[in-house]
């Protein structure tokens, strides 16, 4: 049986995608998987050589362009605005938003935190993500599209300890605003939803921590509920074309964990869980 992907198996075919933070790491991945599966796309990204070279590369050999690179700050909302704008009037309509564009912010402890680096990651990882879904929405409900809003969360937006304080405060509240949004949207017929990954080896990561790629997968290993595999960008992209298809038609609200299990299981070194737990009765 082959394994090529068919137009007419296409998950994505001929819908129009919006994903910022598509430059490197996980947005990278999603434009790559969402043109295969037969969408258009705009990758929007502050970083224009990477998202021209990632253009280039996907559009090689093709009859039709199904990617292009816009420029986005998602902290200027007018930006934001113009790239959605910019996305209608080439592709005609706004089927998808992944909102993924985000900073790792301060890696201080909680006594030597730089507020102003707090505000700067909370402008980039919550007040760029509600600006990418208000004027997404404005374009799917006038286009009146069903669409689908996929926001990259983390387990750091479910546990406390697993990130540094700001960039942990910005994914709690991104999980806040997708559930909220959510209540809002679902009349208009649009799917609001986010991803929380475990520790994945993007550019960002690897930059805030001083690592190579292969030293933050070792990490992500060593702690992992999972073992036997190693969590990719390639792999949380595959969870947003979920999230992006008509696959996932009924869900809507959900903060969808690709993290093995980690955060719902007990961290507490075996060594200290009893052989025979104790039996609580009401």
């Amino acid at each position: 049986m082959s394994t090529t992907t068919t137009t007419t198996s296409r998950r994505l075919e001929g819908k129009v995608a919006l994903i910022t933070g598509a430059a490197s790491g996980i947005g990278e991945e999603a434009v790559r998987v969402f043109a295969e599966q037969g969408a258009f796309v705009v990758a929007a990204d502050v970083q224009d050589e990477l998202g021209h070279r990632l253009v280039q590369s996907i559009n090689n050999n093709k009859t039709q362009a199904s990617v292009c690179y816009h420029h986005c700050d998602v902290r200027d909302e007018k930006q934001v605005e113009d790239t959605v704008s910019y996305a209608v009037s080439r592709y005609g309509r706004l089927d998808i938003l992944f909102s993924n564009a985000a900073i790792m912010g301060p890696m201080a402890g909680i006594m030597e935190l730089d507020l102003q680096a707090l505000d700067d990651t909370l402008a980039t990882n919550v007040r760029g993500v509600a600006a990418t879904i208000k004027h997404a929405a404005r374009a799917m409900v006038a286009g009146r599209t069903r669409g689908s809003v996929i926001c990259t969360s983390s387990v750091a937006g479910c546990l406390g300890g697993s990130g540094p304080h700001a960039y942990t405060a910005s994914k709690h509240a991104i999980v806040g605003l997708v559930r909220s949004v959510c209540s809002e949207l679902g009349a208009h017929g649009i799917r609001v939803n986010s991803i929380a990954p475990f520790g994945v080896a993007t550019p960002l990561a690897c930059k805030a921590y001083g690592l190579e790629p292969s030293e933050v997968e070792a990490n992500t290993s060593a702690m992992a509920n999972l073992k036997g595999i190693v969590l990719k960008p390639a792999h949380v992209a595959k969870v947003a074309l979920f999230l992006a298809s008509d696959d996932s038609a009924y869900i809507s609200g959900q903060n969808l964990a690709v993290d093995g299990g980690y955060t719902v299981v007990t961290h507490t070194p075996a060594h200290l869980i009893p052989s025979h737990p104790p039996i609580y009765i009401d």
